[in-house]
């Protein structure tokens, strides 16, 4: 096999390695599946669970009529309550928290209890309603229910 062929087929074969160590790279855990407790009728619960889901992790969902209860058991507080409870990785999530947040503690391993979007802010994933973004709080929860900024989302101008 001449040299310039030999460097060809060695490249060739090197590809399929480098191409599953730079996803190694992107991707350096497998994301835990989300169970989430909703009502059946709620839309923006649903929006969320597809946000979710577009970000990359399995969603299991538990229809209920009230997640006060789910809320309750897993230690989150009422005071920071929203319409739908989720567990991940050990971690309760409250409310509209963005996939990209969730991804950030799974990888931090951030000690606490979890996050919470008190409420449903406009803009946050699954409350969209056009260019419209009212500012909230992510907020980390401890166990004990103090609570602490985890990232800020500001409000934008409306667009012209």
């Amino acid at each position: 096999m001449n040299p310039s062929r030999r460097h060809l087929m060695l490249a060739l074969a090197a590809t399929p390695a480098a191409l599953l160590a730079a996803h190694a790279q992107a991707n350096p855990f497998k994301l835990p599946t989300v169970h989430v407790w909703k009502s059946p009728t709620c839309g923006c619960c649903t929006a969320w669970v597809d946000h979710m889901r577009a970000a990359g992790f399995t969603v299991n969902i538990t229809e209920v009529d009230d997640t006060g209860p789910t809320r309750k058991r897993l230690g989150m507080p009422a005071k920071l309550g929203s319409c739908h409870t989720a567990l991940v990785g050990g971690y309760v999530l409250e409310g509209h928290v963005p996939a990209d947040d969730v991804k950030r503690l799974l990888r931090t391993k951030t000690a606490g209890l979890g996050l919470s979007v008190p409420g449903m802010p406009v803009g946050s994933p699954g409350m969209e309603m056009g260019p419209r973004l009212d500012p909230y709080d992510v907020l980390l929860v401890q166990r004990d229910g103090r609570t602490s900024v985890f990232s800020h989302y500001p409000k934008t101008k409306p667009q012209a």
